[in-house]
């Protein structure tokens, strides 16, 4: 097994705070993984292995109408004594209530609490009424260039050869911990997609018009990292004479939403100060999801390595905005905390060297700016904003 240290080093922080850590992320993104890393991490720390209770709810060894109070129950017979148990419950979310459960293991019992899932029934807002204030959700992605990279140390290729394959096969542990090529790698990734399409999406809310619900999921995969509106898509969907009310249309983007096959990048004003409610732009969990429904082709690298660089600065615990000055578009705002920094992403920066730097020199203020690209002729320094090649900015220690 393949330590993912960045998600250790934050279950640690929380270890033993009484709150209910929760691991959320698309499907077959490492989140179980993670659970067993940690297990492992508490018994080297000298937790007695009895101690620690690693429970998968979607193993045969449970009901499907498993209630909440069975699983209350199922836990509390397996906790013999009053010493602290560690909890690890995996897929909770095939438990219906399983938040009631939760909280009262919590309130009643001597107990340090992991939980994992892949839909909605992890996000905040859905767990708000019995967990509020209680717990902490932690994103889960698939991995990084780094986590990449360390997946295939004893590939014998180049760090240039690995980016190259990154960026066309994606970050599912699945895939970087096998030899695949690139047809099969796709062939697992669909199998991924359909999964979370037809039981996380399609079932789960009962769409009944599954050709016209996967025709608005090609839609928002095929325009990643562009800005469109639920009316675009709806006009879209008129051209070829079909009918979808708007309502629909923003039920499927938020349902996509939180089970994470897309997230939503809000656009911020960057002279009101304010972050604005149009134009948002959606990125894919992972860049292989797109290339396994539309297949891979070259004029798509340039939106996939915006999405590449959104989720890296989501894995280092930024707020990531695109940037509204005047008329001027920054592909990325970036705060935390006390922090900023801008970036602009490109493939070759020659063709496109003026409009990705002025926009940048625009900003009067001193936070750090970047275009990041592929191009290895152009790097350097000009005028303060820093041209840094994809790889460099990915392994980066920070920012």
């Amino acid at each position: 097994m393949i330590v993912r240290p960045h998600y250790l080093n934050v279950l640690k922080t929380y270890r033993d705070v009484p709150l209910v850590k929760i691991l959320a992320g698309i499907r077959r993104c490492g989140k179980s993984t993670i659970l067993e890393m940690l297990k492992e991490d508490l018994i080297q720390s000298g937790i007695q292995a009895d101690h620690i209770l690693y429970l998968c709810y979607t193993s045969e060894d449970f009901e499907d109408d498993m209630s909440d109070k069975d699983m209350y129950r199922g836990i509390k017979e397996k906790m013999t004594d009053h010493e602290k148990y560690y909890l690890l419950l995996d897929e909770v979310q095939e438990i219906t209530g399983w938040e009631k459960a939760v909280n009262s293991l919590l309130e009643n019992a001597n107990t340090d609490i992991y939980v994992t899932g892949s839909n909605s029934k992890l996000m905040s807002s859905e767990i708000s009424t019995y967990l509020s204030g209680r717990s902490i959700t932690i994103p889960v992605y698939t991995l990084s260039f780094s986590e990449y990279m360390e997946f295939k140390k004893d590939s014998g290729r180049t760090p240039k050869e690995l980016l190259n394959e990154y960026i066309r096969m994606g970050g599912f542990p699945i895939v970087a911990a096998n030899d695949f090529d690139e047809r099969a790698a796709y062939q697992i990734v669909e199998g991924i997609y359909h999964s979370v399409i037809t039981n996380d999406i399609a079932r789960r809310h009962n769409i009944t018009n599954y050709d016209l619900f996967h025709r608005v999921v090609k839609y928002i995969v095929e325009n990643v990292g562009k800005t469109f509106s639920a009316n675009s898509i709806v006009k879209f969907l008129k051209s070829e004479r079909r009918t979808l009310a708007v309502e629909s249309v923003y039920n499927y983007l938020e349902w996509m939403e939180k089970a994470f096959v897309i997230y939503r990048c809000r656009r911020y004003d960057m002279q009101g100060k304010s972050v604005l409610k149009t134009q948002e732009k959606f990125y894919l969990a992972d860049a292989s999801l797109k290339y396994c429904v539309m297949g891979f082709h070259p004029t798509a690298i340039a939106a996939m390595l915006e999405n590449i660089v959104y989720f890296e600065l989501c894995r280092r615990g930024y707020e990531v905005y695109i940037g509204k000055n005047a008329r001027k578009e920054i592909d990325f705002v970036a705060v935390r905390r006390d922090e900023r920094i801008y970036v602009q992403v490109c493939r070759n920066l020659p063709e496109e060297s003026d409009r990705e730097i002025a926009n940048l020199l625009e900003i009067k203020d001193h936070y750090p700016k970047y275009v990041v690209t592929l191009d290895e002729l152009a790097l350097g320094n000009f005028n303060g904003v820093q041209i840094v090649h994809l790889m460099d900015f990915l392994c980066a220690d920070d920012y």
